[in-house]
């Protein structure tokens, strides 16, 4: 990762701010998986680093900034001019424990991007705009490999019953399918995020209501679809339990407070 240089033309999508060299690994898994220019400000040391991020604010249509939240607060103050020109930012912890959608969350694609950094780091992704706080449904997918996208919703409608996929917040899978094309295509169609877990987190919560020996033996897992709903939504109850169609199992976990 070479440093940029700032003021170019062609600078990529994504910005990827350190705040400290300590951010350096998680710079890394990012600039792998997510492209983008990489700026360790420290370099500059002449330049206070809240004006240099000021001068290449406007350079990336969206950024990651490695830091506290309140270092991002302080050096976003004054910057931000409307929400359908804003730069996405989201922000993560040095520890990759989460990525926070800090600023243009749906315009400028910051929701989006904390699901896609936080699948990359194993981070959990922060979402708090008010259209995705109240869909109360995350939906639980595991499936084939090679099934196509029609089949996927052709599952997921099945096991929503009288609700709509508009009503889903999430979908959730095992690190084995997070590159899955059918399931990519699915939740690209529907702007749904992808949440991804890996096999350890989901086998520290192993209940399941209908253990799969295919799954035992292919995955190392009694079930996908049931422990994927419940860990990417704790305080939520099981509301579909396990539902299978021409290899794809669905389950639907809904928050409970929703109830209320």
């Amino acid at each position: 990762m070479s440093e940029p240089e700032q003021g170019s033309a062609t600078a990529a999508p994504l910005g990827v701010w350190l705040v400290r060299p300590e951010g350096e690994d998680l710079a890394a898994c990012l600039h792998e998986r997510l492209g983008g220019q990489v700026y360790r400000p420290w370099l500059q040391a002449d330049v206070a680093q809240k004006a240099q991020f000021a001068a290449a604010y406007r350079q990336h249509a969206q950024w990651v900034m490695v830091a506290a939240s309140g270092i991002a607060v302080r050096f976003l103050d004054g910057l931000p001019q409307d929400k359908h020109s804003d730069p996405a930012v989201v922000v993560l912890d040095e520890a990759g424990r989460f990525a926070v959608s800090l600023l243009a969350g749906h315009e400028g694609g910051a929701n989006a991007l904390a699901y896609r950094v936080a699948a990359v780091v194993g981070a959990v992704p922060v979402v708090t705009t008010a259209t995705e706080a109240l869909k109360s449904l995350v939906v639980g997918i595991g499936c084939r490999k090679g099934v196509p996208a029609e089949r996927i919703e052709a599952a997921v409608r099945l096991a929503l019953g009288d609700y709509a996929i508009g009503d889903v917040r999430e979908v959730a899978t095992v690190d084995l399918k997070a590159n899955e094309p059918g399931l990519l295509d699915f939740c690209a169609q529907h702007n749904l995020p992808l949440r991804v877990f890996a096999r350890e987190t989901l086998a520290a919560r192993p209940w399941v209501s209908q253990p799969s020996a295919w799954v035992k033996q292919n995955v190392g897992l009694d079930g996908v679809c049931e422990p994927c709903a419940l860990v990417a939504s704790p305080r939520g109850r099981l509301l579909v339990p396990k539902t299978s169609l021409d290899g794809v199992a669905v389950a639907v976990v809904q928050d409970q407070w929703m109830e209320i």
